[in-house]
């Protein structure tokens, strides 16, 4: 049977619940999104008692399903002011799944100095005081926890940011290794949101757990063979070599960084901030170069190498994007993962090409518990303010550092997103939607995933309704024209789809299959559909979750002008197409006029 656990840190205590028949099909996003929406004040202060922090693991975590080991955290942003949910991949997930956990509520807060970790485990839930772990780097805590607790637990929790209260703190999660902090929840500051209650990390360990039993099991496995045999069998999602033994798939070899150079050659790849479309070294900076790094150190330093591509962000993943980036001169771990996003904001948004370097800002990220889109769009609103300069990686790299320091100004600022530092330093060209800065896409260019950016629930966002594949990377053969201006149908199917996926479980990314071949589409369909024993209407789900979403935001008074790009996306052409962003506000209405 599925429990909610609710932690309550104002007296301390934690009880377990029944999971109410209301929510009986919901769970990932879909669960925290109903927890948040039926719980929360939509105007309460984000940072405050009233708010509440909310953990589900997917639908499907802890079976067999492939790919289907993503965590969901929620609750209201402090960074947009509006309801968020962020997922990330690691071990706790898994561990929620298989300790019966569908959700766990931390509400409150303590009126104490000390800081505490939640362990869960079987038939377990207790508050620990550990303020040993609080102003700890975030690969000290990981190596910590793991001396503290057997089994390799599953590990989330907020850094150094985060316990400051800071708008740019994700939520950390460890690897599978248990090696390091790498797995992310980043977007919303919602780390600051869990250091507003005093704790630092939720510590997740299964022994003894059973694998959850779908209701229809023939449904289910037969489900989860069709779907494993069509992410297997394309190229973004597939095997790491071909019969011949080249590389196939591109998500193994080259990890979700293999959009650098596509993205780049289509002219939207947003560079010096958001001013040009288009970057002349991206190639050192892309998926390729990380490839041919892991393979040169690999050949170098041999067993002792520890760089590595095709390595999955979670047990059974199948598509295994991640990667671990090496330091040259050692071949010894400097990252993991470098992801698409993280080399753009890191590196072309920056104009730093040195991979040495990018790899070290995100390290330092992830130590500190930050998102890398909002950190590296702070850092580009220094070098537009004039406090650094565009390309240079050291004083990239010494800025964030700053961060460690309590007492330092700017160490608090580089943690405090984009339109707090722009407005700061006088910025007129701030790349944020609803607070939250834009990913790594120009919209200009990209006009379906602008009108995402624009109405997404989250702010700007680009998971919440992936356009890029059909407007980039095409679906079935056919690519819909990134420039055209009737984008509303495309955005509002693809943010349904999404929402549904990131409730199942499942990695968002097995959208490129799915989209390509109808047998991997009902197979999701029937691991879901066979887990619950019931049928799941996919577009109705997804789209039920996104107006609980919009009605959240409404009523903490968002209106239809929030769902706007900056002002300089419709008057600056970008190059090198030298193009605008001129979608219609009518048109961009139209993705939710109906809710």
């Amino acid at each position: 049977m599925s429990k909610i656990l609710r932690v309550n840190m104002s007296d301390m205590s934690t009880k377990w619940e029944d999971l109410p028949k209301k929510y009986e099909t919901l769970a990932g996003r879909a669960l925290t999104t109903a927890i948040v929406h039926d719980e929360v004040e939509p105007t309460c202060h984000p940072l405050r008692e009233k708010n509440k922090f909310v953990i589900s693991p997917g639908l499907l975590a802890g079976t067999p399903a492939p790919s289907s080991g993503r965590l969901s955290v929620g609750g209201k942003s402090p960074l947009t002011g509006g309801i968020k949910e962020a997922n990330a991949g690691g071990l706790t997930a898994t561990r929620l799944g298989k300790i019966g956990i569908r959700a766990i509520v931390i509400e409150g807060m303590p009126d104490t100095d000390d800081w505490y970790s939640i362990v869960v485990g079987k038939e377990k839930a207790e508050i620990v005081k550990t303020n040993d772990y609080a102003g700890m780097g975030l690969y000290d805590l990981i190596e910590k926890i793991g001396e503290d607790y057997d089994h390799r637990p599953g590990i989330i929790g907020c850094g150094i940011a985060g316990q400051r209260l800071l708008k740019s703190a994700g939520i950390f999660g460890n690897n599978i290794e248990n090696t390091d902090p790498g797995r992310y929840a980043g977007r919303g500051g919602l780390g600051a949101v869990l250091g507003s209650k005093r704790i630092v990390a939720i510590i997740s360990d299964d022994h003894g757990c059973d694998t959850p039993k779908p209701k229809d099991e023939d449904k289910f496995t037969e489900g989860r063979k069709a779907l494993a045999k069509a992410l297997n069998n394309h190229p973004v999602t597939g095997r790491l070599e071909d019969e011949e033994g080249n590389p196939y798939g591109g998500l193994k070899n080259y990890g979700t960084n293999i959009l650098m150079n596509i993205i780049n050659e289509a002219g939207g790849l947003p560079t010096r901030g958001f001013k040009s479309g288009r970057f002349d070294h991206a190639a050192k900076v892309s998926g390729e170069a990380v490839h041919e790094l892991v393979d040169k150190t690999n050949k170098k330093f041999g067993d002792k190498a520890e760089g590595k591509y095709g390595h999955p962000c979670h047990p059974g993943c199948v598509m295994a994007c991640s990667n671990i980036v090496p330091y040259e001169d050692t071949g010894k771990a400097h990252v993991s993962p470098l992801e698409y996003e993280s080399a753009w904001a890191l590196g072309t948004n920056l104009e730093i090409s040195d991979l040495q370097d990018v790899a070290e800002l995100n390290r330092l990220c992830n130590d500190l518990g930050l998102d890398t889109i909002e950190a590296g769009n702070t850092l580009a609103m220094l070098m537009e303010g004039g406090m650094i300069d565009y390309g240079d990686g050291p004083a990239a790299i010494k800025a964030l550092k700053q961060a460690y320091d309590a007492s330092s100004p700017l160490g608090r600022l580089v943690c405090s997103g984009a339109k707090v530092v722009g407005e700061t330093l006088g910025v007129s060209r701030i790349p944020v939607v609803k607070g939250q800065s834009l990913p790594a896409y120009d919209p200009r260019a990209i006009r379906g995933i602008g009108v995402t950016y624009a109405t997404s629930t989250m702010g700007a966002d680009h998971t919440s309704g992936y356009t890029i594949a059909a407007e980039i990377l095409g679906v079935k053969g056919k690519v819909s024209d990134p420039r055209e201006i009737e984008k509303a149908e495309l955005s509002r199917n693809f943010q349904a789809t999404t929402a549904y996926i990131d409730s199942s479980g499942y990695c968002v990314f097995i959208a490129f299959a799915i989209l390509d071949d109808d047998d991997g589409f009902n197979g999701m369909v029937d691991t879901v559909n066979g887990f619950l024993g019931k049928e799941i209407d996919v577009a109705q789900y997804g789209l039920d979750v996104l107006e609980m979403e919009r009605n959240f935001n409404k009523a903490a008074g968002f209106t239809n002008k929030d769902d706007r790009l900056p002002e300089f996306f419709h008057t600056e052409q970008l190059p090198p197409h030298n193009v605008t962003f001129d979608v219609p506000p009518e048109e961009i209405d139209k993705v939710y006029e109906d809710m």
